[in-house]
């Protein structure tokens, strides 16, 4: 089970964009195949995290074997009420953002399984996917932004305040990472309540910075289309040494 594949530059190897360690919160880390999760909780959660990450993958590739469409689709596919719930979310996100569902798999999987750790009884949960983000903590987070090689990569961040929490923080780039993008954005940073919505919404925007001529018109195309996407609730672009920002965002420098 893996998105579409394009480049893999040395930065998206070493994950640089890892979360940084929180002193009231245990690291705790789950590879199965693909999906490479790091997590930070209020107890230590690799043996629930690691079943749960198992048992929602194992429901995503049994679907695909038996929608052999699924896979391969850049567009978006019908409902389907016989689907598991994490391949209908995938479905309904694809269907919202424009794209194909797999654009969606990280963030969904991030989702399902910080969600069923807050079922275990955990009571504060970070999941990082692939560089997309399920947050639900009780104070506020800075997100930094890694851009590649642009100059503003880990230079400016994203305040989030507690009370936006639960919230998916997904990222999409042209010139960093494994999944397919068609733009050349170094960084479409997306927000919303649904992590596989802002997964798929990362996606679709990052294709579209590449659609013109110029770093400033495909920054306020991406942005002008992100606004029109129903549940996104903020969208941060960089292009080179450009950067352009709208909907609930509070941008802060980093040092």
């Amino acid at each position: 089970m893996k998105r579409h594949k394009a480049r893999k530059p040395e930065s998206y190897v070493e994950r640089s964009y890892r979360l940084l360690p929180e002193q009231d919160l245990i690291s705790s880390f789950v590879k199965i195949k693909d999906t490479d999760l790091h997590l930070l909780a209020d107890r230590d959660v690799t043996a629930a995290a690691f079943e749960l990450t198992l048992q929602y993958r194992l429901q995503i590739e049994k679907y695909i074997e038996a929608n052999p469409g699924f896979l391969p689709a850049l567009r978006p596919l019908p409902p389907d009420i016989l689907a598991p719930p994490i391949v209908k979310e995938m479905l309904v996100a694809a269907s919202i953002a424009g794209v194909g569902p797999m654009a969606a798999v990280a963030g969904v999987i991030a989702e399902y399984v910080g969600k069923g750790l807050l079922q275990r009884g955990c009571t504060e949960v970070m999941v990082e996917n692939g560089g997309d983000i399920y947050l639900n903590r009780r104070r506020d987070c800075t997100i930094a932004i890694f851009a590649g090689q642009s100059p503003l990569s880990m230079q400016v961040g994203i305040k989030i305040g507690a009370a936006d929490m639960p919230l998916g923080v997904c990222t999409s780039s042209g010139t960093v990472g494994h999944s397919l993008s068609f733009g050349r954005a170094d960084a479409v940073v997306v927000l919303a309540a649904s992590t596989a919505l802002a997964d798929a919404a990362a996606t679709r925007l990052g294709n579209e910075v590449g659609t013109t001529t110029s770093s400033d018109a495909g920054i306020a195309r991406a942005l002008q289309l992100g606004q029109s996407i129903n549940g996104v609730c903020g969208i941060v672009v960089i292009c080179g040494d450009k950067i352009g920002a709208v909907g609930k965002i509070e941008l802060v420098e980093l040092h």
